[in-house]
């Protein structure tokens, strides 16, 4: 013990800094892991976004279209709703 310098002999020291290494690198949210998980994650959502503002894109363009032409809005209805006219029979076949 005597050739031990005082200052790691301190217990305050000591305590300090176990309890940074403890922060930095042990946790379960520690400082290394969150920076980098932190970071997949916003990538993540970034990569999201995007997909979201092209589905967004797309669907504008589409509502466009049903607005600007009647035919093509009766067309729509029929595809994707089944819609039919009084007169008419409409027969769905699924596909395999």
């Amino acid at each position: 013990m005597q050739n031990i310098p005082s200052w790691l002999k301190n217990k305050y020291l000591l305590t300090a800094a176990g309890f940074a290494v403890w922060i930095l690198f042990i946790d379960d949210r520690d400082f290394i892991t969150t920076h980098f998980r932190h970071k997949s994650e916003l990538r993540k959502l970034e990569l999201s976004k995007k997909y979201y503002e092209e589905q967004i894109a797309a669907t504008q363009a589409e509502l466009d279209k049903l607005k600007s032409n009647p035919s093509t809005l009766e067309k729509y209805a029929r595809e994707k709703y089944f819609m039919k006219r009084d007169n008419e029979d409409v027969f769905i076949i699924p596909a395999k």
